[in-house]
């Protein structure tokens, strides 16, 4: 079972990932899309997307520093094992309490906004279950361990390096079966949501326009009755009101 469920679903897992983001992009590239309903309800919206959307940044952060980042290597810098739990604790269950309440915020808004809950999938449904279980179960494993077990699981010596072992072809199997069942269940449940990603709105996070970043600014420029003005423009914010066009009208 330890061999099917470490040294081979998690190859599954990538190739249906792979082959599913190039089948979709290739077949379906105008349904590569959130298809947003911000038309529909704005307000629940500004409040739960911000949340999720960060606090998910911050969680990918948390994974990658623990998982790829050897502990040998935080340990040769000077940062003591109880230091680097500490802030692991601290920031990851920060994170995963913000990314949980944005989740939640934004399924209250999908079931109680009629449009909302019309436009909403089988397909949608399916993966918001995956998708707040593999929350609730990184929460689970981020604080259920310290709360229970005293001083918590060190998955640095155990989860951290299976995960890296999957990327040479030598998956360490052991290290990965000798880790709380807690850690299991977060895994299994986050490769079920890897192995749907492709099939779900959830492509998007794929194609997140980066550019936006680095695009300049939009200048708008407007033009008088008398005809274009010369006169130089200065960068920057300027106040707009509507006392001087009343008396224009007037």
């Amino acid at each position: 079972m330890d061999i099917l469920l470490w040294g081979v679903l998690p190859y599954v897992m990538m190739v249906v990932l792979v082959g599913g983001l190039t089948w979709r992009y290739k077949y379906d590239e105008f349904g590569w899309t959130t298809r947003s309903s911000q038309l529909y309800e704005s307000r629940l919206l500004r409040i739960g997307s911000p949340l999720f959307h960060f606090g998910l940044l911050a969680v990918i952060a948390g994974h990658f520093f623990g998982l790829v980042i050897p502990m040998s290597w935080t340990q040769a810098v000077g940062m003591s094992q109880e230091f680097y739990h500490f802030n692991a604790l601290l920031v990851g269950g920060i994170a995963g309490v913000g990314t949980l309440g944005g989740i939640i915020i934004l399924i209250y808004r999908r079931r109680k906004t009629g449009p909302v809950f019309m436009a909403t999938t089988k397909n949608d449904k399916a993966m918001y279950v995956v998708l707040t279980a593999a929350i609730i179960f990184g929460l689970w494993s981020t604080l259920a361990s310290v709360l229970l077990g005293g001083e918590g699981h060190n998955y640095r010596e155990t989860v951290a390096p299976w995960f890296r072992s999957l990327f040479i072809f030598q998956p360490d199997i052991a290290a990965m079966a000798s880790a709380p069942f807690a850690f299991h269940l977060h895994t299994l449940v986050g490769m079920v949501l890897f192995t749907i990603w492709p099939f779900t709105r959830l492509v998007h996070a794929f194609t997140a326009p980066l550019h936006y970043l680095f695009r300049p600014y939009i200048v708008y420029r407007s033009r008088d009755k008398g005809g274009t003005s010369s006169a130089p423009v200065r960068r920057g914010w300027s106040a707009v009101g509507t006392r001087d066009r009343d008396t224009r009208n007037r």
